[in-house]
């Protein structure tokens, strides 16, 4: 009897991880944009358009889409050293934000479907954790 309880409490919890990994795209937007608004918006705007020269835009963001895991890697670890964004070059420091990965999943998800961005996968927090330094 213990064994059958033991297996059923593994299935539950199986399946519970599960559904919980399964976090629909809208779900994660909504908690994106609350850590974008508690996180990101003092440097990138409510609009997602930054500020020109200094903090690169994350709307219709050429780098952003075509460098989804760099983008992911800079909010984890932090980002520095020149990058080109829409044809201009930025040379700034992004400081590690101290997100956990579900965290920075949500918050990508927002960015990569938002300010004329669409981007058709999810990102999920197992994706964001296999992204090393």
């Amino acid at each position: 009897m213990k064994i059958l309880f033991g297996i059923m409490g593994l299935f539950i919890l199986f399946e519970v991880t599960t559904l919980y990994q399964k976090k629909p795209l809208k779900q994660s937007m909504t908690d994106g944009e609350e850590i974008y608004q508690d996180f990101c918006i003092q440097c990138h705007l409510d609009t997602g358009e930054g500020v020109s020269g200094v903090f690169p835009p994350l709307a219709e963001s050429d780098y952003l889409l075509n460098n989804i895991e760099m983008s992911i890697r800079g909010i984890k670890y932090g980002l520095s050293g020149p990058i080109e964004v829409n044809g201009e070059e930025y040379n700034g420091i992004m400081e590690e934000q101290g997100l956990e990965n579900e965290e920075i999943a949500d918050v990508m998800n927002y960015i990569l479907n938002n300010w004329g961005n669409e981007f058709e996968e999810i990102i999920t927090k197992e994706k964001v954790a296999s992204i090393n330094k």
